[in-house]
């Protein structure tokens, strides 16, 4: 930057101190841009930096009125966007932080789940395993293969009523394995 150009900030600076609002206005526009630049630079966020100008410019105008050298207005705004756009990079790298340890922890949370979950199916298994013979296959043709009622029956040449009976009496000796092994809460 020229000393021409400083020596217009300075005079626009030194106006807003005084209190014309239109310094302001005038600042922002020959600023505005090149603070969004220097951002989107550092971030390559074209959002982020837009963001970061914009609190650039909020921190500037509360500390505008303690700038000594007011010819040096363009360094100084720019460390405030530089180190705004650091802090982001900052809080962003957080957040990439939190969001890996997440997936990490949901991982292996799922890993224990599924851990779990097979534990518990051959558990049942071996207590199905356990039941009479004439059980089992109720069982497995209702659960496994989804035969209805009807389907059984007809598969094993007897009543419904029978079919009925047998997943009652399997079901119940489940349950009662299961409850006896503290497998059911």
């Amino acid at each position: 930057m020229n000393k021409k150009e400083a020596v217009i900030d300075g005079k626009l600076v030194l106006g807003y101190q005084s209190g014309n609002l239109k310094a302001l206005s005038i600042l922002v526009k020959r600023w505005h841009l090149k603070f969004c630049k220097k951002a989107y630079w550092i971030v390559k966020d074209a959002d982020l930096s837009k963001d970061i100008a914009q609190e650039s410019w909020t921190t500037i105008i509360d500390k505008i009125g303690t700038l000594k050298d007011v010819y040096s207005f363009g360094g100084w705004a720019l460390r405030i966007v530089y180190s705004k756009s650091l802090d982001a990079l900052r809080h962003k790298s957080k957040e990439r932080i939190k969001q890996e340890e997440f997936v990490k922890d949901e991982a292996t949370f799922s890993e224990d789940y599924k851990e779990k979950d097979n534990q518990l199916k051959s558990k049942l298994l071996r207590a199905i395993q356990s039941l009479p013979v004439q059980q089992q296959i109720v069982i497995k043709l209702f659960y496994v293969e989804d035969y209805s009622l009807k389907e059984i029956s007809k598969t094993l040449s007897i009543s419904v009523g029978t079919v009925k009976s047998r997943l009652f009496h399997a079901r119940e000796k489940l349950k009662q394995h299961l409850k006896y092994r503290n497998y059911e809460k």
